[in-house]
């Protein structure tokens, strides 16, 4: 019983601190209509990815692991990237602004953001 109380307050941790750190960048980050946010959010099952306008309030494209192939999850991290930024720039949007709710750059949120860059989205 101690056990899994222990793994609670552990996991309560770990999401408080993410929470704490996205809000953070929350504070500094906006998206606009010219330049959209790029929002990454990760789960245990996979990852998913919105452009948003934070000024209307609304996603312009969205792109999650249910939608892509890929043997590994950093394949299907990367191919949610890419997927992500053909549906931007079907609507003429080049330039976002990248926001990895409080995620550590490095692993799936990595080759997402490296993927996007390399389909053609600047950021």
């Amino acid at each position: 019983m101690k056990a899994s109380l222990k793994g609670r307050a552990v996991r309560n941790a770990k999401s408080l601190g993410r929470a704490r750190r996205h809000r953070r960048i929350r504070a500094r980050i906006s998206g606009t209509a010219l330049r959209p946010r790029l929002a990454v959010f990760r789960s245990n099952r996979g990852d998913y990815a919105q452009v948003i306008d934070d000024d209307a309030c609304r996603t312009i494209a969205q792109a999650n692991w249910r939608e892509v192939k890929g043997k590994t999850p950093l394949l299907r991290a990367r191919a949610i990237g890419t997927l992500v930024a053909e549906r931007v720039l079907e609507k003429k949007i080049k330039a976002i602004v990248f926001d990895r709710g409080g995620f550590r750059y490095q692993g799936h949120v990595r080759a997402l953001a490296e993927a996007a860059r390399e389909a053609g989205l600047s950021f």
